[in-house]
């Protein structure tokens, strides 16, 4: 008796970090934390030639930044996932408030970068919403996608449509057609979750087809890349040229960490082309691994969402793992040069405080999502 009562007394007393424990995802937490620390690895080893680039004095400027953007995304992805369903449920409505309002104002409190407003400065640090939107909204949809489920008069589709395209008008007058892409393929995803008709899908790649067009006609950039990549023999190549020169140095086991030659002379080999300099430096063997790292974790983001219980989780689970999945074939295929340029890091890895802090939030929001409460998980 006097044991029975001790063990239902430890049960209930349990702390919020215990019970953390108990419920959350550990895989999934394990590959977050590899992942994060596989690109800490990398940048360490890709941040003394970006700094040599730049005429830097500190070789490790980049590497110790990207270490402070990984100490804040990882206590905020753990503070996140600590949370219940429904209060990160509403951690993400307002995310997504508040990177509208900062959208809408980046043309009057934003700085130019490459002839793109895309940035908000705060002291020595810079800020970019349109990465936290895309979590966010993901959230959003799956949000009223559920409401409609429960409440038919809910014109769910009507709304978030028009919340999508308020954001990506938003996004390609910076403009940044790459977040565009890539938010537009998130929305494609919950809608295909969500069960959406065969004329509404219909509808939505008609729409799709036509602000494509919109953007190669309008945004001068854009045309450029589209061309530059369909004709390399009429334009200037050196970026995708180095990055593939990376590529084929690299090898089976690679030159060695530290031993790449290429990266001091590839622009963006911390950011967006940190894949080339792996490869070079890693050789293939440790560069698929990297890869298999980072798609586990979004196939395990759509492992968890397919036996949830609950609509609105998964939903957003599998919107969320669909975002850093297609963002990771995005980077790829631009390393590899299977597509134009788009400008996305890959993620976890690459240098960026906003795309860290931003991918933070959205694998805090699967492990909250995901986590092991009462009747939240089927059988099978």
């Amino acid at each position: 008796m006097l044991s029975s009562i001790k063990f239902t007394s430890s049960r209930t007393n349990r702390s919020y970090f215990s019970e953390w424990w108990r419920t959350v995802d550990r895989l999934g937490l394990t590959l977050l934390l590899l992942s994060i620390a596989s690109g800490l690895i990398l940048s360490l080893a890709a941040s003394p030639a970006a700094s040599a680039r730049l005429g830097l004095d500190d070789p490790f400027y980049f590497f110790f930044r990207q270490f402070v953007f990984v100490i804040l995304g990882l206590s905020g992805a753990l503070f996140i996932s600590i949370l219940s369903h429904n209060n990160a449920r509403r951690i993400g409505v307002l995310v997504l408030l508040g990177a509208l309002l900062l959208l809408m104002s980046l043309p009057f409190i934003g700085y130019e970068v490459k002839g793109a407003y895309r940035w908000i400065r705060l002291g020595s640090l810079s800020l970019q919403p349109s990465e936290f939107v895309k979590p966010a909204f993901i959230v959003f949809a799956a949000w009223i996608f559920s409401a409609v489920k429960s409440n038919n008069s809910i014109q769910a589709g009507l709304i978030v449509t028009l919340i999508w395209l308020l954001i990506i008008s938003l996004l390609l007058g910076q403009p940044d057609v790459g977040q565009a892409f890539l938010l537009t393929v998130c929305f494609a995803a919950v809608c295909f979750f969500g069960g959406i008709s065969i004329r509404g899908t219909m509808t939505f790649i008609l729409v799709i087809m036509g602000l494509v067009s919109l953007a190669y006609l309008k945004l001068n950039h854009f045309r450029v890349r589209i061309e530059k990549f369909l004709s390399p023999s009429t334009s200037d190549t050196y970026q995708i040229d180095k990055a593939l020169e990376a590529i084929s140095n690299g090898g089976f086991l690679g030159r060695g960490p530290g031993e790449g030659a290429v990266k001091y002379s590839l622009p963006d080999g911390h950011t967006d082309y940190i894949f080339a300099v792996t490869v070079e430096e890693f050789g293939y063997l440790i560069s698929t691994f990297l890869i298999i790292l980072l798609g586990s974790f979004v196939l395990r983001g759509f492992r968890n969402a397919v036996r949830l219980n609950d609509y609105f989780s998964q939903l957003a689970v599998a919107g969320l793992a669909t975002m850093i999945g297609v963002q990771l074939l995005i980077n790829l295929f631009v390393n590899l040069n299977m597509m134009p340029s788009k400008g996305m890091t890959l993620p976890f890895i690459s240098y960026g405080g906003s795309s860290m802090l931003a991918l933070c939030f959205a694998a805090g929001l699967i492990l909250s999502f995901t986590r092991k409460r009462p009747g939240a998980y089927g059988h099978g």
